[in-house]
């Protein structure tokens, strides 16, 4: 497999993002998240940049979310017990927030898959994890977007912040993308 570097350059909406992506297919991409949710919660994205998920082409549509598949066992292997249980071990929040008013603030379709243990919300419940899309948490393109200008997300939802989370460096990034690449030509190579 070739390094980061040696890759094309790839783009989320308006952000180059090749160092943090870990996966790539014919139509789609998974990058780790500037700012997770939990640990593992990562975004998987159609290679072209369209603003709705209506605008994907059935190919498009399939490919990005046998790659949600993929990535799901993925992260099922990293973040669960027995590890690679995904039955047992734990569960997943997959979410789409398909346009402004639900919540999108980078303009190019992603999918959140966000790995979900019991107690992983703490005493906020499990559902807490929609406020937190909703809120600053989600905000996937706030601090990429506070370069020029930021846009507000739409949505019914309050708006929960979390002092205590913030924006990974790209270093801390490109090591947990290169963890899951890792681990995917583990399985592909059958250990």
């Amino acid at each position: 497999m070739s390094s980061a570097t040696d890759r094309p350059e790839i783009k989320f909406g308006p952000y180059e993002v090749t160092k943090q992506i870990f996966l790539v297919t014919a139509h789609s991409f998974a990058l780790v998240n500037l700012k997770p949710i939990v640990p593992g919660h990562i975004l998987v994205c159609p290679r072209t940049a369209h603003l709705r998920l209506t605008d994907l082409s059935a190919a498009e549509t399939a490919d990005l979310f046998t790659t949600v598949q993929r990535t799901q066992r993925l992260l099922g292997r990293c973040y669960f017990s027995p590890p690679g249980d995904v039955s047992a071990g734990g569960s997943f929040t997959v979410a789409v927030q398909d346009g402004v008013e639900a919540g999108q603030t980078v303009p190019h379709v992603h999918v959140h898959v966000i790995p979900r243990t019991k107690g992983d919300m703490g005493a906020s419940g499990t559902d807490a994890i929609y406020d937190k899309m909703a809120a600053e948490e989600g905000n996937v393109g706030g601090a990429l977007w506070d370069v020029q200008r930021r846009p507000s997300p739409g949505g019914g939802m309050a708006r929960v912040e979390d002092a205590h989370r913030s924006a990974r460096t790209a270093e801390q990034m490109e090591a947990e993308a290169n963890r899951y690449r890792a681990l995917l030509e583990d399985v592909a190579g059958g250990k």
